[in-house]
């Protein structure tokens, strides 16, 4: 009589499916979809898949908004403003003219534009506005495209030589002037008298408008020649400064030490990061914050994530009984739900990551259409500065926040998936 086999009680226990076979995927996709039964918990899921979606969209589309914003700023700040500024030191700048060739010739310069500068009140039969008013030289307004190209059929060559003005769109329609009309500045520097100084007050015909696409520079900015600028400002034979634009910005310590060793007299230097400087931590600051605002809503969809897989635990506490008891393991269950949870938070991120993307392809067409619809300016160029909302992705702020909505989803399924990996199969029969 041969003796049967002895089965060891290590093997006669069950040792379950491989670590997410297809029985899991199945399990977890039967209880994504909405039944009438747990009608409830799949709104929940519906919610917290939409508030990662909306998290995801509204972090890139900041990002990206507020990316675009500084950059296009940077970009116009240096091309309507020298990168280094050449202030007089002691002594006002009379001899501009010999110092603007040498610090032109230097290797790192690409321009250097002498100009005067000062404050008026523009005022037309209609209306006044406070101004700054910048004399420059004709073959100096000829290379700086970001100003000219705006402007059509100027007459540079005459510039010099006559008293016409060229003013800013959005000035001109505050004043509500065109081309041709006389624009009347008024400057408390004027004439000096036994009686005082008595203000300054002169018409000058416009001649061109020009539109740069920065607000700040469109509604202030009066151009005039820079002989009449000097005699307006009583500044005979002597400039405020010199601008001079350099090949790489970035690298302006380089150019700054060049130029303070060939400048040949005492002079102030001034870079655009130091006259920007609170301008541009403001953003950054504004940015940082907005961005950890909008960070909060993947998070609050994070904890959705959660309510909604343990009240799924809860009410498929019989189906977890059953699966056990037919041999599925504790990591089986746990895997179940965890792909059940990990499955909202990864099609709610892309549908949030392609979301995002088309968002910011055509956000001046969606702005252009919001504000068609309500009838009213979104984003003000009065208060943002610029005409157009830009907006430039960055490849790794992208992934960060797709890194970050799906991390935050795995880590709010692992306490439900291991809530229903402990679940008792006796006490959930118990009370069914």
């Amino acid at each position: 009589m041969t003796a049967e086999p002895q089965i060891s009680a290590e093997k006669a226990e069950p040792t379950g499916t491989r670590p997410f076979a297809i029985f899991e995927w199945m399990m977890a996709l039967r209880y994504l979809r909405a039944r009438r039964k747990e009608g409830f918990i799949s709104v929940i899921a519906l919610f917290s898949f939409l508030g990662i979606a909306i998290g995801v969209i509204a972090l890139i589309v900041v990002m990206a908004v507020m990316n675009g914003f500084k950059e296009e700023l940077q970009a116009k700040i240096l091309e309507m403003n020298g990168h280094i500024v050449v202030a007089p030191s002691g002594e006002p700048l009379t001899d501009y003219i010999a110092l603007t060739d040498r610090l032109a010739a230097l290797p790192n310069v690409t321009l250097a534009v002498p100009y005067v500068e000062g404050q008026a009140l523009a005022s037309s039969p209609s209306s006044a506005r406070a101004v700054l008013v910048r004399g420059l030289r004709a073959a100096d307004l000829k290379r700086l495209p970001s100003l000219m190209d705006t402007v059509k059929n100027v007459p540079t060559d005459s510039f010099d030589d006559g008293q016409g003005v060229l003013i800013g769109s959005i000035l001109a329609k505050r004043l509500d002037l065109k081309i041709g009309d006389n624009i009347t500045l008024l400057s408390p520097r004027g004439n000096t008298t036994i009686l005082g100084t008595t203000p300054r007050i002169k018409p000058y015909p416009i001649i061109g408008l020009f539109e740069v696409g920065m607000s700040d520079i469109d509604s202030n900015f009066v151009m005039m020649p820079l002989t009449e600028s000097q005699a307006y400002f009583n500044r005979d034979e002597q400039v405020t400064g010199i601008e001079l634009f350099v090949k790489d910005p970035m690298a302006i310590d380089v150019a700054r030490d060049e130029i303070a060793r060939n400048a040949g007299r005492p002079v102030a230097l001034y870079d655009w990061t130091q006259r920007n400087t609170a301008f541009f931590d403001l953003l950054r600051v504004q940015r940082n914050v907005m961005s950890f605002i909008l960070a909060l809503i993947v998070l609050v969809a994070a904890f959705n994530v959660i309510s909604g897989l343990i009240m799924l635990v809860k009410d498929k506490g019989s189906d977890i009984a059953i699966l056990r008891t037919m041999g599925a393991t504790r990591g089986a269950v746990m895997r179940i739900f965890l792909i059940t949870g990990t499955a909202i938070g990864f099609f709610g991120t892309l549908v949030g990551f392609i979301g995002g993307v088309a968002f910011c392809a055509y956000v001046q067409k969606i702005r252009e259409a919001l504000e068609w619809l309500f009838g009213t300016k979104l984003f003000p160029p009065e208060l943002y500065f610029l005409a157009d909302l830009p907006a430039k992705m960055d490849p790794v702020e992208v992934g960060a926040v797709v890194l970050l909505s799906l991390l935050l989803s795995v880590i709010a399924t692992i306490y439900p998936s291991l809530r229903a990996a402990r679940l008792d199969p006796v006490e959930a029969l118990r009370y069914e």
